[in-house]
């Protein structure tokens, strides 16, 4: 069967768009730049809510929701948040719709809001506009809030997953009482989505604080986790921010403190996206379609019976049955496909396209031998396995995936980072595409003009720095820290 995937060497993002298409992922809607999610797509995402939203809770967080409407005086009331937040917002002026003399459906004029509404492009505001009545005390603290909801960020250049102006995503909002606690959250809530990258994803990451120019808007400090896609640009997959007391002093959220003397609250906000399905794709992905790994993926295993009667498929089904049934209560998500309307040969070209890990196939030589073909996705090998070892063959594969998945992403990344110090060797790095380690001077100004001429940012600083940092390759400064660049979506 002719591929329906252009190749990534050819053309990297047109391959993007094949796979999200033709992998049943998304679609774009007839709204511009919003998003139809499919629903293998949204299983994908289902996976890694289910995932956090256990993580979220086992670390003492719970769920509340928030409106989609903010006063537009509330965005006003934290001046970084405005400025970083203004151009990307969406504006509700008016609450009613009417007819004209010609018919034509138009906003009337009369039903003009008092005060315009943003569309949620993040919920700082409102909910600390919330806080404000719910905490009072040092006994009220820490209040440990996340939402699951959507948000609007009026993009003009939007790609599927990575870019749209509506997407889905959580946004945990938290209060404390001191900010020692406050960043020991921001760091731990940082560690639980580098868990799910690396563990769930099997995509690693780079971790660390953003510069003060990439930083959230409002916070104090932003960290991040970063992830190498195969066209060697940085994606941004999660971040935290320690908010210090700039939201709290925005809206006058206070406590009482154990001493008996007020005092304003500290806070942080973290969250990740739908987007991570793009990074799925991304680390992943082959000219063949998605690839995923399997303690993502929503169906991790087919069975696909290869019969010309009746009485064959029936045969295949009681056979197959017992394995089935042992798979599930292993915590393996099965499907046996007896689907009449396509052949095997589209099947096997359908399920490779979305990615489900492992196929396995029997027909009826299999049965009368006691065999079953089984093929992984990730390299399209195959197997002939015996019905004695099937039973157990099939979960080592998943864990075998799972870990090669991982190792392979590891080994591209690595194979594609550098440490450079100096400036013809940087541009060279910048071009071939990675994460490139280089000194840099600690100005807002060289991080500009860096991004000016090459297009590359810093996607972050590590935490260990070496006592010599160098000479920035950009001034020849003394550095102040040795920071990873790279061009990103």
């Amino acid at each position: 069967m002719a591929s329906v995937i252009t190749p990534r060497d050819k053309d990297f993002s047109q391959w993007y768009v094949d796979v999200v298409k033709h992998g049943g992922l998304a679609e774009h809607s007839a709204v511009k730049g919003c998003m139809v999610i499919k629903p293998h797509g949204y299983a994908i995402w289902e996976a890694i809510r289910d995932y956090l939203d256990r993580r979220f809770k086992e670390t003492g967080h719970v769920n509340a929701y928030f409106p989609l409407f903010i006063p537009q005086s509330f965005l006003a009331k934290e001046a970084e948040h405005v400025e970083g937040f203004a151009k990307e917002c969406a504006v509700v002026t008016h609450y009613r719709l009417k007819l004209d003399a010609d018919g034509q459906l138009v906003v009337d004029p009369a039903a003009k809001l008092e005060e315009p509404l943003i569309v949620r492009p993040t919920s700082e505001t409102i909910i600390w506009n919330t806080y404000r009545n719910w905490i009072h005390s040092y006994r009220d603290l820490p209040l440990l809030i996340n939402q699951w909801a959507n948000v609007v960020r009026w993009e003009m250049r939007t790609r599927l997953f990575l870019r749209t102006a509506e997407f889905l995503w959580q946004e945990g909002h938290t209060a404390h009482a001191s900010e020692a606690e406050a960043r020991e959250e921001a760091l731990r809530m940082l560690d639980i989505y580098r868990e799910l990258a690396r563990e769930v994803l099997a995509v690693p990451v780079l971790s660390g604080r953003k510069s003060d120019q990439e930083k959230f808007a409002g916070a104090v400090d932003t960290y991040t986790i970063e992830g190498l896609m195969q066209d060697g640009k940085a994606l941004q997959m999660g971040t935290s921010h320690f908010l210090g007391q700039n939201f709290a002093r925005a809206f006058d959220v206070k406590f009482l403190n154990a001493e008996g003397r007020q005092e304003y609250v500290w806070a942080t906000s973290w969250g990740v996206s739908t987007r991570l399905v793009g990074a799925l794709i991304m680390t992943h992905g082959d000219d063949r379609g998605l690839v995923l790994p399997p303690r993502i993926a929503p169906l991790q295993v087919v069975v696909v019976p290869i019969y010309r009667k009746d009485a064959q498929l029936q045969q295949v089904r009681e056979a197959m049955a017992p394995f089935m049934e042992a798979w599930r209560a292993r915590g393996v998500s099965v499907r046996f496909d007896d689907d009449d309307n396509h052949s095997p040969g589209w099947k096997f070209h359908e399920y490779e396209l979305k990615g489900v890990p492992v196929r396995v196939v029997v027909g009826p030589r299999d049965l009368a031998n006691r065999t079953a073909e089984v093929a992984r996705r990730d390299t399209g090998e195959k197997e002939l396995v015996s019905w004695d070892a099937l039973g157990d063959r099939v979960p080592a594969l998943l864990d075998d995936i799972q870990q090669s998945l991982l190792r392979r992403a590891e080994a591209e990344r690595d194979r594609r980072t550098y440490e450079v110090d100096t400036w013809n060797e940087f541009v060279r790095r910048i071009e071939d595409g990675g994460f490139v380690i280089a000194p840099w001077d600690g100005t807002a100004e060289t991080e500009l003009a860096i991004k000016e001429k090459t297009k590359a940012t810093i996607r972050l600083i590590p935490d260990e720095q070496p006592d010599d940092p160098g000479r920035c390759i950009l001034t020849g400064q003394p550095a102040r820290y040795r920071v990873v660049f790279a061009r990103a979506y």
